[in-house]
């Protein structure tokens, strides 16, 4: 298993391998035989960014057996997805803002995120499992007031891909098994969410090949695979915490209420 993450130094934007608490540098493309370029760097000397420059975050909804039956929700014949704009990245650490004039419920949503290693397009099973790179921890957030906020027209994208709602990292795990994975949630330290990622309707390998027919997937693209029982709100001040283990924890926290 390796942990690939970005990160920012000396005003310098680099990648490498994290080690315990020490980054192996490389240089090149992350996706395409980075080369070590013999030095390491401290964790702590560094502030860490999105673990890839995704051109589109694309995320799932109703993707768990658990969630489905608990909404009452058909089970979906082929993936039901969304985008989150690439203004709505946010780094592990990263204060997530609440949209000017919005004074609604902010959601959090714990997933699993699948990011894409090589160019996949209209791809087979064993195709698309090739053309992914590994694994990262994701927080969906939504502005949940948003969502529904015209009766004609259900506004995904807005409620969803405001600045900062789109949280990803801190690494990139490889070489896991997303069947043996459980996603968990804390928010101030109490656990919100556990769910194991075998629940899923559809596995990584059929997302990715079933989007791929119509969206061609880049290097460095993440797909959210949903999430299940237990999402919440958020207040002020909150920090939400998604882990899961083999790949780390990403935490966040929603800024305070404006006096």
């Amino acid at each position: 298993m390796t942990h690939w993450l970005r990160f920012e130094h000396d005003k310098h934007i680099g990648f490498g391998v994290l080690e315990a608490d020490l980054i192996t540098v490389f240089a090149g493309d992350m996706f395409d035989d980075p080369k070590p370029t013999g030095h390491k760097l401290a964790l702590d000397a560094v502030r860490l960014l999105p673990p890839t420059q995704a051109s589109k975050m694309i995320a799932l909804w109703n993707n768990y057996h658990a969630l489905a039956e608990k909404l009452a929700q058909a089970i979906p014949q082929e993936p039901l997805y969304f985008i989150k704009a690439s203004n709505s990245y946010l780094p592990h650490e990263g204060l997530i803002k609440r949209p000017v004039g919005y004074d609604g419920k902010i959601v959090f949503e714990g997933e699993l995120g699948i990011v894409i290693g090589k160019t996949c397009s209209n791809a087979d099973l064993d195709q698309a499992q090739a053309s992914i790179f590994g694994y990262t921890c994701v927080n969906d957030i939504t502005a949940l007031e948003l969502l529904n906020r015209d009766a004609s027209f259900a506004q995904w994208t807005r409620a969803k891909s405001c600045d900062t709602f789109g949280i990803f990292g801190p690494v990139i795990a490889t070489d896991l098994d997303p069947q043996s994975l459980t996603v968990r949630t804390l928010l101030n330290g109490r656990e919100r969410q556990s769910y194991a990622c075998s629940d899923m309707i559809f596995s990584p390998s059929q997302i990715v090949s079933i989007l791929s027919r119509e969206l061609t997937l880049f290097p460095g693209d993440v797909i959210a695979c949903g999430t299940s029982l237990g999402v919440g709100p958020m207040r002020g001040g909150n920090v939400v915490e998604v882990i899961i283990d083999g790949i780390g924890s990403l935490r966040n926290s929603l800024e305070e209420n404006a006096s």
